[in-house]
């Protein structure tokens, strides 16, 4: 039978199930092949924070959102065009963000009695009218793969769950998707069970002929390739981007890499990744907790390594004291905050941007820290290395601002030539600097005002370390009233004179008479992206920028805030630059913000900032 192919310039596709449904595998299997087929796109996963959360319960919903397209995009989508649902606890979780005339997908066999108690259906939606409007396909997936399986030499539960393979063949038959790497994933995953090999294969494999056999799906879509700079490019994750930073960052500056951590969700996967990389000098320490991790960090970067830790915003209330240790040795440390939401243990799978304040005044005394948040997953890498690049050249620790949403989002990241990295020079000390032959450890530098950094071991070096406050010059401990305001000024001084050596805030501004600016940071970048997108071609005049540099703030912010009549500042949190931004430049700007665990959506931030331009 012939079908037609219809040609979509975008889609946006969720894939949902219980957490043991292989959610996340099928939407980052649909992804891998998506992005070799040379797409654009975002994705959103979303899952529960218990590893075996309640089968069939709402609490136990696991999602991957997926927005690919022929031409550049900045989200995964405010809602999906096609919702594929595994069970009634998936469809009745997300039906409300599907719109009507979208498709959805149903896994009819799941919908029994029990399972639509368990949710709260008192009848079934697929026959009570629940789903009018929208463009349903009723499909048993579990039947039909088990029957699919049948001659495999597998037990029934196996064959049920290889359920979600029936489904990516299905999805890679809608969409004209490669099937090739997901072969090659499969026969690598289960090289060592070639039972459930065989059976992955033969389900992805029956869900693709279901679709290009039955009559059900009459049309199959296709998205060309999107047209991006020529590069060679790689679908990336924030934490895999985040790793790679701090690889290459350990290569420009020839100092090897040393992580000190404890794992904690959505941080854990820089370390994972990183201990795979013991070729390239790196050595990771699976601490056993958060201040252990830090501590023995802090000592890599005595010794002359670039000491790392990664964290969530849990731990880094735990390593706090320890980097107060390090503003007072100075001494380069990384700090990789991949927030999440709280307070205490919160929702550790859903992410924010409450960690700001923390980040940034979260010690005890004067101990300003640099703060650098990425804005994309593959920015992660840029802004990895960029800290990197802070921590060596001052002498300081630096604080990466990521979140779960770059963590654990995706895409596509041109590999960029290693010639056009920044060359991170560590000077470290190899002679004695002070008269008579002697070691001054804090003689600062003039420009920078970095005190010097000597490995231990370098003889005529030697020097005190610790806690206490310390003399300006010989580092011997201090009590001099003059002396300690002398410091702290310094330090101060010295994280100041940063905005000397960062990129002055860029404005995207159009027509050049906007009277609205939107101004945002981390993770945000995306979803202020594509509203002030839909805002333009609305005909509105707005302004956006985006900050990567929270301390010290790019030099020009002030002059570029002053410039607007108004400017909106959206947050995952409860208006915590927005509280910066009125104490530093007394600008009265206007907050949005919302702490529900997930990404702004394009419509609801264009909506608010038709609002403000509207405005008298």
């Amino acid at each position: 039978m012939a079908k037609q192919i219809e040609q979509l310039d975008r889609v946006i596709i969720r894939f949902a199930g219980d957490s043991g449904d292989g959610m996340q595998l099928t939407g980052d299997r649909f992804t891998q092949e998506t992005a070799s087929f040379g797409n654009d796109l975002s994705t959103l996963p979303n899952f529960p924070a218990e590893i075996r959360a309640p089968a069939g319960t709402l609490p136990g919903v696991s999602s991957f959102q997926l927005h690919f397209a022929d031409h550049d995009i900045v989200t995964p989508g405010d809602a999906p065009d096609v919702l594929v649902a595994m069970n009634p606890a998936a469809l009745k979780a997300n039906l409300g963000d599907v719109p009507k005339g979208a498709t959805i997908i149903v896994n009819t066999d799941e919908f029994t009695k029990r399972s639509l108690a368990k949710v709260g259906y008192v009848s079934d939606p697929l026959t009570d009218g629940t789903l009018d409007g929208f463009k349903v396909s009723a499909v048993g997936l579990t039947s039909m793969t088990v029957a699919a399986l049948a001659d495999s030499d597998i037990s029934k539960k196996d064959a049920q769950r290889a359920k979600n393979m029936f489904a990516l063949g299905l999805l890679s038959w809608m969409y004209n998707r490669p099937t090739e790497g997901t072969t090659s994933f499969l026969k690598s995953k289960f090289a060592s069970k070639p039972d459930i090999l065989d059976a992955n294969l033969k389900a992805f494999r029956a869900g693709w002929n279901f679709g290009e056999t039955t009559e059900d799906f009459a049309v199959s879509y296709e998205i060309k390739p999107a047209r991006l700079p020529s590069g060679t490019y790689r679908n990336i994750t924030g934490n895999l981007a985040t790793a790679y930073g701090l690889i290459a960052g350990s290569k420009r500056s020839g100092l090897p890499l040393f992580l000190g951590s404890y794992p904690i969700t959505p941080a854990s996967d820089i370390l994972h990744e990183l201990s795979k990389h013991k070729r390239f000098g790196v050595r990771t320490f699976q601490a056993e907790d958060e201040i252990a991790g830090v501590g023995a960090a802090l000592g890599a970067s005595f010794g002359g390594s670039l000491g790392v830790t990664t964290t969530s915003g849990p731990g880094m209330v735990l390593k706090q004291e320890t980097v107060g240790l390090a503003v007072m040795t100075e001494l380069p440390l990384l700090i990789v905050d991949v927030q999440r939401a709280g307070p205490s243990t919160g929702m550790p799978t859903k992410t924010e941007q409450t960690d700001l304040l923390m980040a940034m005044y979260g010690r005890n005394g004067e101990s300003p820290v640099p703060v650098v948040a990425p804005s994309s997953p593959a920015d992660c890498f840029d802004a990895t290395i960029e800290a990197t690049r802070l921590a060596v050249k001052y002498r300081t620790p630096v604080v990466v601002l990521s979140d779960g949403y770059l963590a654990n989002g995706s895409e596509p990241w041109r590999l960029p030539d290693v010639a056009d990295l920044p060359v991170i020079e560590p000077d470290l000390a190899t002679e004695p600097n002070g008269p008579d032959g002697a070691y001054l450890p804090y003689l600062r530098d003039e420009d920078t005002l970095a005190r010097p950094w000597a490995v231990p071991g370098t003889a005529g070096l030697e020097h005190r370390i610790g806690g206490i406050e310390k003399h300006a010059q010989s580092g011997d401990i201090s009590y001099t009233p003059g002396n300690h305001d002398l410091m702290v000024r310094t330090r101060q001084a010295k994280i100041d004179a940063i905005a000397r050596d960062i990129p002055e805030l860029e404005v995207s501004d159009p027509t050049g008479d906007a009277e609205v600016l939107v101004l945002g940071w981390g993770g945000t970048y995306g979803s202020i992206t594509a509203g002030v997108r839909r805002v333009r071609r609305a005909g509105g005049r707005v302004a956006q920028a985006h900050l990567r540099h929270l301390n010290p703030f790019p030099a020009n912010l002030g002059r570029v805030l002053a410039r607007y009549e108004r400017v909106v500042v959206p947050e995952i949190n409860l208006g915590q630059l927005a509280l910066l931004l009125r104490g530093r430049f007394l600008v009265d700007v206007i907050g949005y913000n919302k702490v529900r665990g997930l990404p702004f959506k394009a419509e609801e931030l264009a909506g608010v900032l038709q609002e403000v331009i509207d405005r008298d």
